[in-house]
């Protein structure tokens, strides 16, 4: 590959179809050998909403609330807060992984590998669609209505998406050299989803986590998603009312893009040498 090869952007809007096409194929191929298939993608992270509801709710009694005032179903709190980050979590898993899975790609000289990142980012959306849809019905039937504030959830989606695609872009060229960045990967995303505030309430524990602890917390980029998914479907609330914090998100979004795709572009020459 040329090392002075056109912008990574460019090359992907140039190469959308190509982009689609692969991301279908990867979403079908990827339990292609089981009896149920692609039903695997939905059937796993539903039982994982079910037991984490189950363990929370049921045995230790946990709750929440609307604006901190009316009371709101356990359930619907937290699907609300998981959802996006089952989206983001698919997105680095098989995105750290992408090189080494597609290396008979990557050893094509006519192929452009610019695109594997986002091939594995895409493949994620198919399931996020499937949750995004499941957690609306979900609201529906517990007698809460979409209303326009639910189009946020596509707003923040697309955040979700770019800070994946640019860590995936990071990790995916690192790996290539260093391939215990998968297993550090996994278990920085198993340390993720409990320091981000999915199963327990931030504002809950304003009294017992010091300041200083709680400015750290809310650093984490996820934070902003999963608010904003609650503050969209729950709070009522639109993403300007918080300036500051989107402002941070996108800061650090941009800068992980630049990083990732950077670091992806110099290392790249080499890829096929190690692969």
């Amino acid at each position: 590959m040329n090392a002075k090869s056109p912008n990574i952007i460019v090359e992907v809007m140039e190469n959308r179809k190509l982009v689609g096409s692969l991301a279908k194929n990867d979403f079908k191929t990827k339990f292609a050998g089981s009896y149920l298939g692609t039903i695997w993608a939905f059937v796993q992270p539903v039982i994982t909403v079910f037991i984490y509801w189950f363990v929370f709710e049921k045995a230790i009694g946990a709750t929440a609330r609307i604006r901190g005032e009316l009371p709101l179903p356990y359930i619907l709190w937290l699907v609300a807060g998981i959802v996006p980050w089952f989206f983001f979590s698919d997105c680095i898993s098989a995105g750290t992984a992408v090189l080494t899975e597609y290396h008979y790609l990557v050893k094509k000289v006519v192929f452009n590998i610019d695109i594997l990142p986002v091939v594995k980012v895409f493949s994620s959306i198919f399931v996020h669609v499937f949750f995004v849809v499941f957690m609306l019905m979900l609201f529906v039937f517990y007698g809460y209505m979409p209303d326009l504030y639910v189009l946020q959830v596509i707003y923040y989606s697309l955040g979700v998406l770019l800070l994946a695609l640019g860590m995936s872009y990071l990790t995916s060229a690192v790996s290539v050299f260093f391939p215990d960045m998968r297993q550090i990967v996994n278990i920085a995303l198993q340390i993720g989803i409990w320091a981000t505030p999915i199963m327990w309430n931030i504002d809950d524990m304003k009294q017992k986590i010091p300041d200083a602890v709680m400015v750290i917390l809310k650093l984490n980029p996820l934070y902003y998603i999963v608010q904003g998914y609650r503050e969209a479907l729950i709070d009522k609330r639109w993403f300007f009312e918080h300036p500051g914090m989107t402002l941070y998100f996108w800061c650090f979004t941009a800068a992980v893009c630049i990083l990732g795709t950077t670091v992806f572009k110099r290392l790249k020459v080499h890829f096929a040498d190690v692969l």
